[in-house]
């Protein structure tokens, strides 16, 4: 199941006849920032489980 670069090339024809050339970077700034939200939610997630099991292990004492 993996993607090889016919694939890519194709998926990259399509992403260009749809948007235009113009508005690629527009896309990629916008789909970074997502990818960089959704990281940084995830930590957030992260150390709030963190949190909690050291809460809890803190009571066990």
């Amino acid at each position: 199941m993996r993607i090889g670069f016919q694939e890519i090339l194709f998926i990259t024809f399509i992403i260009l006849l749809l948007f235009g050339g113009k508005k690629i970077p527009e896309l990629m700034k916008g789909l970074g920032k997502g990818i960089s939200s959704f990281k940084q939610g995830m930590k957030e997630v992260e150390t709030d489980i963190n949190d909690a099991v050291k809460d809890k292990e803190n009571e066990g004492k």
